[in-house]
């Protein structure tokens, strides 16, 4: 196909279902109002977005895009995850796939999230018992968070940090709790300093750890300030720390960079700030090599499987990735975050 936008553009602009459409190039060429008002967003902010990188999670467009099929048939695809990168939640829908002179056209019919669906029972059965745990844990948490507090008060410096160290936490595990049961829309993203985040979860770690684990900074001082979430890079750096802990490392780096030009997916960025974790544990089994972000997948007998998984959602909250390259000795999980610019959304 070529490059340019499709030379006739839907001529149903108007009706109330969702439809977008691509040049050759896969970036979205323009859309319906319905279709920006569904993603939450103005009208111009989808245009000229790879439409892969609307897909919160996974590669369902991606592998439909790419598949060889009957030409001019259209593509379905069913319970695809759905966003703006950074923007809200991800929304849920049946999608429809068509050639369109030089691109695509993409049809949007939202489904459900929790939809009692075929396959979809246990789902929304993890999902109320998630509801039901966060329930249980808030009065535990409450009473921590108590006992921290009457310690800071008795206890000498030292210990007053460490108090204020477990009272961050609990303050961070609530309001998790929180969005399990009652899901708000995302917060809106401020300035956030990228070592200080760091710094954070090195203490985390070091709490953790102890003296088992030696860890080490490599921060490039001249990175710039990020507009984020902090809880939540919080969060997804410290599930990459403590999934190098549990797996055996005696030695941890945390190495920030900046990258210029960066590619994140199928974006091309003018500017990314890195974030490498590195240690020398055994590596990541060959035989989760291809499936290490998937939730529940873990290669340890004792292990969740949702650390990765979660600091992947993270990462795509803010338009990022993560990744990784392994052998034994050498692991590295990369987190690759563009530096944006705050955008006025409004059509």
């Amino acid at each position: 196909m070529n490059e340019s936008a499709p030379t006739t553009e839907p001529s149903s602009t108007l009706l109330t279902t969702p439809l977008a459409w691509t040049d050759g190039g896969g970036r979205i060429a323009g859309c319906n109002p319905a279709f920006a008002r569904w993603l939450g967003v103005g009208a111009r902010r989808p245009l000229g977005l790879p439409l892969v990188s609307l897909e919160a999670g996974g590669d369902v467009l991606s592998s439909a895009l790419n598949e060889e099929g009957e030409e001019g048939a259209p593509r379905r695809l069913r319970r695809v995850p759905m966003q703006v990168p950074g923007v809200g939640e991800p929304r849920f829908a049946d999608l429809w796939l068509s050639p369109l002179a030089g691109g695509w056209l993409l049809e949007v019919h939202p489904v459900d999230e929790f939809a009692q669906r075929d396959g979809d029972a246990l789902p929304a059965a993890v999902a109320a018992a998630l509801k039901g745990l966060a329930h249980e844990l808030r009065n535990p948490l409450a009473g921590i968070k108590g006992a921290a507090q009457l310690i800071a008060r008795r206890g000498d410096a030292g210990t007053q940090e460490l108090s204020q160290i477990i009272q961050s936490e609990v303050e961070r595990l609530t309001a998790l709790l929180e969005r399990l049961m009652s899901p708000r829309p995302q917060q809106p993203h401020a300035a956030v300093n990228v070592h200080a985040v760091l710094e954070r979860v090195l203490r985390l770690a070091e709490s953790d750890a102890g003296w088992a684990v030696r860890i080490g900074r490599d921060y490039d001082p001249s990175l710039p300030e990020l507009l984020g979430d902090e809880d939540r890079l919080s969060q997804a750096a410290w599930n990459l720390v403590r999934n190098a802990i549990e797996a055996g490392a005696n030695n941890i780096t945390l190495r920030t960079r900046a990258e210029h030009g960066a590619r994140i997916g199928a974006e091309q960025v003018a500017l990314a700030l890195r974030f490498d974790i590195v240690d020398d544990g055994p590596g990541v089994p060959p035989e989760l090599a291809e499936q290490v972000f998937l939730p529940l997948v873990s290669g340890r007998a004792d292990g969740s499987g949702l650390g990765l998984a979660l600091a992947q959602q993270v990462a795509r909250e803010h338009r990022g990735t993560v990744s990784y390259r392994s052998r034994p000795g050498h692991t590295v999980f990369t987190l690759m975050l563009p530096v944006q610019e705050e955008t006025d959304d409004a059509a």
